[in-house]
Formats: C-alpha cells, structure tokens, sequence
C-alpha cells in the first residue's frame, strides 16, 4: 500500500471547479487543474484493503489498490499500465462515471471515500502527456466483424477484437463516432476533443468507422450478417420514455436527448438540419431527476433561460444511508450535480398532469400535482393542483429499450419483455448465428462503465467463437496475471 496511516492523516481533496457564474458562459470542461502531489497525496489514502470492496462495485473490475499504490510512489507509467489492463477508456469515466468504486471504498463506511475516479482520470491524462497510449496492432487474423454503434459499449468492443488482429468494422448512424459521448453528454463535462483524440487512436490501430450509415435502413442488417464473420450489436438503448398526457402535442415539448443534442452539435459547429430547441429567455420545466436531467439544467443555464426547475416523480431521497441501504450498497441519497450549483429549483414527488398552451398551439404552462407513495403506489394531494408557467419542457424520463424498426426486426433476434435483446451474460450470443450483443441494447439503460465492460466482456465472446479460443483478459484476470 502506498502511506500506512494515509487514511487517518489526510481528507479526501477534489479539483476545485470554476466558478458557476463564469462557467454558464461558456461549454468547456469546468475543473480547475490539480497538482501532482494532491494526487499523489490522495493516492496515500487508500487502504489496500484485504479485501478490496471496490474491485466489486467497479464493473470493469479495475485493479484499484494497485494504481493507488503506484500513483503513491510516483511511478505513473506502472499505474497507466495497470489501469489500462481492464479499462479501454479512463478518460471517458474518469470524467463521467458516478464511481460506484467509491460508494464501495471500505474507507467510506465511516469517512469520505478515496478519490478514485479523479486518480484515474489522473493517470490516463499522465500517459497521453508522456505518449504511452499507443495504438495496439496485431498481426491480422484474416476475421471480419461488424460492430454496430459507436458508443462506449460499441467502442471497447473494437478496441479489443481488433487488439487481437480482427479487421473492425464500427458502423454509426449519427455523423460522428462516439454515440451519447459525442452526442449526449455535454461538453462542460466531457469536452469532445477528449473522444476525438481516441477515435483517432483507434483508426491508426486499423478500426474502420463508417458514419451516416444506419444499419437496416442505408445497408440491411441480413446484409451484414453475410458480408462479416460477426457482428456485434452495441446500438444503445434509444427508444425515450414518453409522458401521455393532455397537451402532449404542444410545440415546447421535447425529449431531453435531442435538446442536448443539438447542443453539441451547436458547440462542435455542425449544422443542426432541424427545428433549433433554445432554453433561452423561456421559463424551462425538466421532468425527471437523473443525469440525463441534470445535463438538460446546465445546458438550460447556459442559454441563458429565465428559469430552470427540475422536477422528479420519487420521494426525495435522504441526506445519509438508512439503515435499509447499508455499505457497500449503492447510497440511495439525494445529489446535487455542478448543473444544480449553477441554478435550479429542484422537487420531488410531483406528478406532471397536463401540459397547457395557448391558442396557437404553444406550451404557455403545465400543471403539477404533489404525490405521496406508498405500498400501492402513490396517491395524489387533495389541494396541491398548481399551474406554473413554462414554455419549454423537457422530457428526461429514461430511455424503455432499444429500437427495434430496422435493424432487429430484419435479424429476428429474441427480445425479452422489457424489450432488450437477449444475449446472456457470459455468452453475449443472440439467438441468431455470429451475432452477439452488448451495453444498454443487451442490459437495458445503465452507465458507461457498464457499457465498457460489456464491451469488453463481448469481444473476448466473439474473439472465442471466431478462434476457438481467446487471449483476451477478462473482467476476472488481473494485471499480474496477464504477466
């Protein structure tokens, strides 16, 4: 381990970030850089615990003790090589992952948990700074696979298959390469040249991208089965969660995804080819209380919206841990994201019941209700009916399952009842021949890191079905093993 008593000598130290009234005005990345030696200092608090809780709450599995420990003693290229012995992209959840390694971290049971995203994001940032993040080529197996999506899921899939001399094909129907990272996450979080300098590694490594192409529309799906020795499904979970109320059909009414969207497309200075969505001067309702709305705040702040609310169906969730939500469990509490730092009126337990406009087809308001919940459901409040002005909702619901026009349909892939494709994990085989399927179309909606691994856990699959074998590391191979 890196100090022996580093845990009882130091408190947990983040980046700090710009301040939110400079930060509101403009897209970029809004922490502030971080010495060394606070990282270092960080690295010192961790445990090297005997058994390490966090290598379970991680999906990936990462070798956390051991990056820790390296970063401690300032040997950065070991912990680059540690780190990227499990995870293809540290840059992407070192930035944006809710780092269930830390709401694991044995340290948080009592105190703050060690600062593992923030190591992370630290290492793999050290190794580009110092060129250790190089292409990996293989000599070529004569193998073809198609990989449809460009997501995280997508890219850890081609990453690996062709690591280990497969020709990869990455098929995208958006513009760009990089799914909800280039199109769906903000730049104030992830600022897109980070993925773009990891496309570009990923093409010298030999990956073919093919954008604007939307597999079962612009190419059948039956068509890439024949063409490639396996395809790989890591389209996403894209279908949004729709709210069917009176009013629906009011023009201000849009899904949150293509409001961010178009942001990003607005920042990167990519046309729009659309009717534009602008938060700004209008009174803005987001429905829902996850990340996907709290991205829909920031990005509403910065267009300068008169006033931004965010709304949430569940109860308000604690402050702390209850006695039903022990460590090393996911903390069911309450978080305020840097979006809600820059301004938001925040609520919980209230039911959207109609959207209201005016005679020209125009959301002017919408009305709420409070709701209680209990083991029936939830009842509405006698009283608590209020209309408040709104001209601009959106809709951050979730997303219900992947769609299934196209694509799916022309494979007649088995999907299960929420919709999903079913490939079981450890196989990752649908029930078509050579196609296999990973991240949100296979799990249904989740993290990045998830997607990752999934990918990750895919490609070994597809690299046994093509080989016989694979020498692939898997979730469960730590560094040492691979020698």
């Amino acid at each position: 381990m890196g100090q022996i008593d580093g845990f009882l000598k130091f408190n947990r130290e983040l980046p700090s970030s710009r301040s939110p009234q400079e930060r509101i005005n403009d897209s970029e990345e809004i922490y502030l850089p971080f010495a060394d030696e606070k990282t270092k200092t960080q690295a010192a608090r961790c445990m090297d615990c005997g058994v390490p809780f966090c290598h379970s709450g991680c999906p990936l599995g990462n070798q956390i003790p051991d990056f820790n420990d390296a970063v401690y003693k300032e040997d950065w290229k070991e912990a680059y090589d540690i780190l990227s012995s499990t995870n293809n992209f540290p840059e992407f959840t070192g930035r944006i992952c809710p780092a269930p390694c830390e709401a694991s971290c044995v340290l948080s049971i009592n105190k703050n948990p060690v600062a593992i995203e923030h190591i992370e994001k630290s290492i793999i940032e050290k190794a580009f700074e110092n060129g250790w993040v190089t292409p990996k080529i293989s000599e070529k197996t004569g193998k073809k696979v198609a990989v449809v999506g460009s997501g995280p899921a997508g890219l850890a899939a081609a990453a690996q298959l062709s690591k280990v001399g497969h020709d990869v094909t990455v098929f995208e129907r958006d513009e760009v390469v990089g799914g909800l990272l280039r199109i769906g996450i903000p730049d104030f979080k992830l600022d897109k040249h980070i993925v773009e300098r990891r496309v570009e590694l990923l093409e010298q490594q030999g990956i073919t991208f093919k954008t604007n192409t939307n597999v079962g529309v612009d190419i059948t799906a039956t068509e890439l089965v024949k063409e490639y020795d396996a395809t790989v499904l890591c389209g996403g979970s894209t279908i949004p969660r729709d709210i069917p109320i009176p009013g629906r059909e009011l023009k201000g009414i849009h899904f949150a995804m293509k409001f961010l969207g178009q942001q990003n497309r607005r920042v990167a200075g990519r046309d729009i080819n659309d009717e534009e969505i602008l938060a700004t001067g209008k009174n803005v309702l987001v429905i829902g209380g996850g990340d996907t709305g709290s991205d829909c705040v920031g990005t509403s702040n910065r267009h300068k919206a008169k006033s931004v609310t965010q709304i949430e169906l569940l109860s308000k969730p604690p402050t702390d841990r209850t006695i039903k939500n022990p460590w090393p469990e996911w903390p069911m509490v309450v978080r305020t994201s840097t979006s809600h730092e820059e301004g938001c009126e925040r609520d919980w337990a209230i039911l959207t019941k109609e959207f209201i406009g005016n005679d020209k087809g125009e959301l002017t308001g919408v009305k709420l209700v409070n709701i209680e919940w209990n083991e029936k459901g939830f009842t509405e409040i006698e009283g608590s009916e209020q209309i408040i002005p709104c001209e601009l909702v959106l809709i951050a619901a979730g997303f219900v399952h992947p769609q299934k026009e196209g694509m799916l349909e022309q494979l007649g892939v088995e999907i299960d009842n929420r919709g999903n494709v079913i490939a079981n994990e450890g196989e990752y085989l649908t029930s078509v021949k050579s196609v296999f399927a990973a991240g949100d179309m296979r799990r249904g909606q989740s993290l990045v890191v998830w997607a990752i691994s999934e990918g990750r856990e895919a490609a070994r699959q597809v690299d046994e079905y093509l080989m016989g074998k694979s020498v692939l590391e898997s979730k469960s191979t730590s560094f040492f093993e691979l020698g």
